[in-house]
């Protein structure tokens, strides 16, 4: 039965050893994503490769998306990250969430199966009707780009 509760994500396994996304402690914000994979893929430094899930999810509301961020000690110690910084899932995407990984380290890498690769975040998601104006209001910043408010 579909559970459409604004708290509850329905999510579908698409094959017998994909694991369910899960927080690692009761304060993580991320529910930890795992690599549904038949055997280990070795990330050259420098390389890339797309991780499926094994999941696909309905988010409960088209004002949330899920984002796809990394996992800190993946990222730190091994420098595996997502390959296009924060991943977006759309509230009306049905397909298998799949990562894609880049190798920023000088060592290879491999990822296991049932690896935790990622995680996602389910955050609200703003939609503002969008108009042209002619002006924007003034600040004390202004139009001042990178690096204007200063170093320290």
């Amino acid at each position: 039965m579909l559970n459409l509760h604004p708290s509850t994500l329905n999510c579908k396994l698409l094959r017998s050893d994909a694991v369910l996304p899960h927080r690692a402690t009761d304060g993580s914000a991320g529910y930890d994503l795992c690599a549904c994979i038949d055997a280990p893929i070795a990330l050259e430094p420098g390389g890339r490769a797309v991780i499926p899930t094994g999941i696909a999810i309905a988010l409960p509301s088209n004002n949330m998306a899920a984002f796809i961020f990394a996992r800190s000690g993946l990222a730190v110690k091994h420098g595996i990250a997502p390959a296009n910084a924060v991943g977006v899932i759309d509230s009306d995407y049905r397909g298998e969430i799949l990562v894609g990984l880049t190798n920023h380290y000088q060592e290879p890498y491999t990822i296991k199966p049932g690896e935790r690769i990622a995680q996602m975040v389910i955050m609200p998601v703003l939609l503002p009707e969008i108009v042209a104006a002619d002006t924007l209001t003034e600040t004390e910043r202004g139009a001042g780009g990178f690096g204007s408010t200063g170093k320290i």
